[in-house]
């Protein structure tokens, strides 16, 4: 996710926006309003118009949300605009990996880290994506109560040791997993809060949390990287790749840089796609018209077997499920850039750096791209009769050269645990509205518990 802190600031603009905006407080700009609530902050910015002036403390910002704005902020990354520089929680746990990288650092890391992660690797991922998922629900029963952000979470955290590290499980699973929890919600307090403006030399309680949090990140890693410098032979996991991998001059990344990309694909192909998963399901459990279309399919096309990557394209409504999910619940939710001499947008110049934000959260739910936005129509996605959707209304990998390295791993996988699940069983999920949490993913705000219903036998 790109996002911005105060504590690294780049070049001030050299004067306000030409656009309609909110005015904002002396010095905190709108930063009160949007630390509130940043979901609903980006809503009423797009109320002013496609192309919004607003103050994020000192600094002058544009929000667009029109899809030709967005594609030309995400096309021109790296030429007329920068990757922002991150506040220091992001870079505490994330480091300097390719998603925080700018220039040449970030050429170089990318054609490093990106053979992992293509179709071809991807695919043979695939098989450790369903057998996990099928060892999860063989401890599954009819009538059992489960929570299901607990599931979904313990599930892609399998899957994402399995894939990236090559083994079981890292040296401490669940310590792991509970800093990655910590990091996730500093990162977003940090964000929308009086730290976003504060220098990085300022000590805070957060700050204190989330470098523990990445202590225990490193120490993890660490053993693991360890463990495959001291192994013999080939293996296939990403980061095997990783560390036999070499750049134009022959030189490998240094440990730091493994460290910083096994976190990357760590959060990449576990955090999110759990995150994606749980609203998933808390949508088809409110949607049974949509649940019982997800049946059908998976009984035409599977019949009574488990799936695997060549089902894939066949599995039209389960991808459009994800996609759906994505478009409501985006685990990406705001992207931003820093504009360099000469950028525009829209033909408006951009001073120097001003930080032009965009919000999946606010495009997604624009009625004026889709229809009926805050209703789950998986059959928008439909490829002969769905919604002629404009490219860059949806976004939730981002897009342009900085587009999300693990975009198709992340499809593939939630598609996959989707269809070896939804085959078997359906997911009751309690009453209740659940309301987002913009922290590094969206979150749900509570418990999301559900009853497990096992399906009749395949119709297939």
């Amino acid at each position: 996710m790109s996002t911005e802190t105060g504590g690294a600031v780049g070049t001030e603009p050299r004067g306000p926006m030409p656009l309609p905006g909110p005015r904002g407080l002396p010095v905190l700009g709108s930063l009160p309003q949007f630390g509130k609530d940043p979901l609903a902050f980006f809503e009423r910015l797009r109320g002013y118009g496609d192309m919004v002036s607003w103050r994020f403390g000192r600094n002058d910002c544009v929000f667009v949300s029109d899809p030709t704005y967005i594609g030309e902020l995400l096309t021109e990354t790296e030429r007329t605009f920068d990757q922002p520089l991150l506040g220091i929680a992001f870079r505490t746990v994330m480091g300097n990996g390719v998603v925080v990288a700018r220039g040449p650092d970030w050429r170089r890391k990318r054609s490093l880290v990106q053979p992992s992660v293509r179709p071809k690797q991807v695919k043979s991922y695939a098989s450790t994506m369903t057998a996990s998922t099928v060892d999860l629900a063989d401890t599954w029963s009819g009538g059992e109560r489960i929570d299901v952000k607990r599931e979904m979470a313990a599930l892609t955290q399998k899957i994402a040791v399995r894939t990236i590290f090559g083994v079981d499980t890292p040296a401490d699973a669940e310590a792991m997993g509970r800093a990655m929890d910590i990091a996730q919600q500093e990162i977003g307090k940090e964000f929308s809060g009086l730290g976003a403006i504060l220098p990085d030399w300022v000590p805070t309680p957060g700050r204190a949390r989330i470098r523990k949090a990445a202590a225990v990140i490193d120490a993890e890693v660490g053993r693991v990287v360890a463990r495959h410098r001291d192994g013999d032979g080939e293996r296939p996991d990403l980061l095997s790749r990783l560390l036999t991998a070499v750049d134009e001059t022959g030189a490998h990344l240094t440990d730091k840089e493994i460290r910083d990309e096994t976190v990357t694909l760590y959060i990449g192909g576990h955090e999110t796609t759990s995150s994606t998963l749980v609203w998933a399901w808390y949508l088809l459990a409110r949607n049974p018209g949509a649940r019982a279309a997800l049946a059908d399919e998976l009984d035409r096309v599977l019949g009574d077997r488990e799936p695997g990557i060549d089902d894939y394209a066949q599995l039209t409504y389960a991808q459009a499920v994800v996609k759906e999910t994505l478009r409501l619940y985006p685990t990406i939710w705001l992207v931003t850039g820093v504009a360099k001499e000469g950028a525009r947008i829209g033909g408006v110049p951009m001073p120097a750096g001003t930080r032009v934000w965009s919000s999946q959260w606010a495009t997604h739910r624009d009625e004026r791209w889709f229809p009926q936005p805050e209703e789950f129509r998986p059959g928008r996605w439909d490829p002969e009769d769905g919604d002629d959707v404009p490219e860059y209304a949806w976004f939730p990998f981002g897009g342009g050269p900085r587009v999300c390295l693990g975009t198709r791993f992340a499809m593939v996988e939630a598609v996959l645990i989707l269809a070896v699940l939804a085959r078997r069983f359906e997911l009751d999920v309690d009453p209740g509205i659940i309301n987002p949490v913009p922290t590094l993913t969206l979150q749900p705000d509570r418990e999301v518990m559900a009853t497990v219903r096992a399906r009749p036998a395949s119709r297939g």
